[in-house]
């Protein structure tokens, strides 16, 4: 078993930044891809951004690319997600997720086997 616990949500004006942490603990020595995904209210839960556990590989969603930026740091059991030029649009709750196995299809939430409670990131215009 996983635990994964977010941190780092906030409130924050357009065009600031956010830097989000996911910290996993239990079974961490099993390698695990990490991906990142969102739930604006009314709308379904969709990818951010997913990178390897060795950290060679990561993937992003169109609307995030150029703004966001995922990393790990394996000795400290943690992912982050560096968000800078923060719009409305990011508003939403934002989830941390790992995937066991092979780092393929990892934009697809339904292949992570993981999940954590989620942090509030809130926009304000």
């Amino acid at each position: 078993q996983l635990q994964l616990i977010e941190s780092g949500g906030g409130l924050v004006q357009v065009g600031g930044s956010l830097r989000l942490s996911c910290a996993a603990s239990g079974r961490t020595a099993t390698r695990h891809h990490m991906g990142w995904f969102r739930q604006a209210p009314g709308k379904e839960r969709e990818f951010v951004a997913a990178i390897s556990w060795t950290g060679d590989m990561t993937v992003y969603a169109v609307s995030v690319k150029g703004r966001f930026t995922i990393s790990r740091d394996n000795t400290k059991n943690t992912i982050y997600l560096q968000m800078n030029s923060l719009a409305p649009e990011d508003t939403a709750v934002y989830y941390c997720a790992a995937k066991l196995g092979t780092p393929t299809d990892l934009t697809n939430q339904v292949r992570y086997d993981y999940w954590g409670q989620g942090t509030q990131v809130t926009v304000s215009s």
